[in-house]
């Protein structure tokens, strides 16, 4: 496993997140293809011995059951300190007022069974909250030992600007990682999000890297229960499935080229593109296992070009 640090914060992480969406009681109703707390168990345990040491998980995964089962997880295989342990705030009652940061930040801790948070990522932008209340609300959350340092998720790039210099301009706690939406079949955000996290050293560990799995196979569609139910994933892909077909394809030649799978192409170009740590979820061990062999892939400029050149615009996806 190779490492690095979460942008300003001094904190290592593993250059991959193991996504925690994927477990959760289906009972929930929030997706009908997540694991059981055993099953969830063995690919925490699997990434653990992978060297994987970041964790990503929300309030809002299968009505909270998705933090439960992660902390009782990492509890029975690791110790605490040795694990980077984040989660995220803003789809409940309130959004990211104080009121509902304060609130919220006890049940995450709580279900997950720790007294801190290494990471709290504000899942989107709340234009029904000011600026300042929301980062003052953030801030005193790092003052008072409840979270180690924060991050942003979706969201316009004018949006996490502002925010940023809320915090400089009021001495609160700037964000030091940005989880947006990114992939080689949606690359609207480098047009001004990457490039002002770059210029602000905000790590960038990107959800969906792989387009849920349609960056990892040379078929559009799978026969899943996730594919078949993912309604979500549907609609960000499926309605640009022949211009990102193309894209697909030529992901599939470099996997020959290099005798690898899509996966570790995919990723390597991740890798290439300056990204901290892409999160990938699993719903079995051997896809993680799949995912560390692009740490065995160098792509060269023309490889990365060839991809790249054939990327048509996107509506925007996740920020709204």
């Amino acid at each position: 496993m190779q490492y690095t640090t979460l942008g300003n914060s001094g904190i290592k992480v593993s250059r991959f997140c193991l996504g925690c969406m994927s477990f959760g009681d289906p009972a929930s109703k929030m997706h009908a293809w997540t694991l059981d707390p055993a099953q969830s168990e063995e690919i925490i345990r699997h990434a653990l011995d992978l060297g994987i040491n970041f964790f990503d998980t929300a309030n809002c995964y299968s009505a909270g059951t998705s933090e439960e089962y992660l902390g009782a997880a990492i509890k029975k295989n690791v110790a605490r300190d040795k694990v980077v342990l984040a989660s995220k705030v803003y789809f409940n009652e309130g959004h990211l007022s104080r009121a509902a940061i304060e609130r919220e930040i006890e049940g995450t801790l709580k279900r997950l069974g720790t007294d801190y948070l290494d990471l709290y990522i504000i899942h989107r932008f709340d234009a029904s909250t000011p600026i300042e209340e929301t980062m003052a609300a953030l801030d005193g959350l790092v003052r008072a030992g409840k979270v180690r340092a924060l991050g942003a998720s979706a969201m316009y790039g004018y949006q996490f600007y502002n925010m940023q210099l809320a915090a400089r301009d009021n001495g609160f706690t700037p964000f030091v990682s940005m989880q947006n939406h990114y992939n080689p079949f949606y690359r609207e955000d480098e047009r001004e999000l990457i490039p002002i996290c770059k210029q602000m050293n905000v790590a960038l560990t990107p959800y969906s890297p792989l387009a849920a799995g349609r960056a990892a196979r040379p078929d559009w569609a799978a026969d899943t229960l996730r594919s078949r139910t993912d309604v979500v994933a549907q609609g960000k892909y499926d309605s640009t499935e022949e211009a990102d077909k193309i894209i697909a394809g030529r992901i599939s030649a470099l996997a020959q080229k290099y005798a690898t799978s899509m996966t570790a192409i995919t990723f390597a170009w991740h890798f290439k593109k300056g990204i901290a740590a892409p999160i990938i979820g699993a719903t079995k061990a051997k896809y993680l296992d799949d995912a560390v062999r692009a740490f065995d892939v160098t792509l060269t400029d023309e490889d990365v070009a060839c991809l790249d050149e054939a990327y048509v615009p996107h509506k925007i996806v996740g920020a709204l």
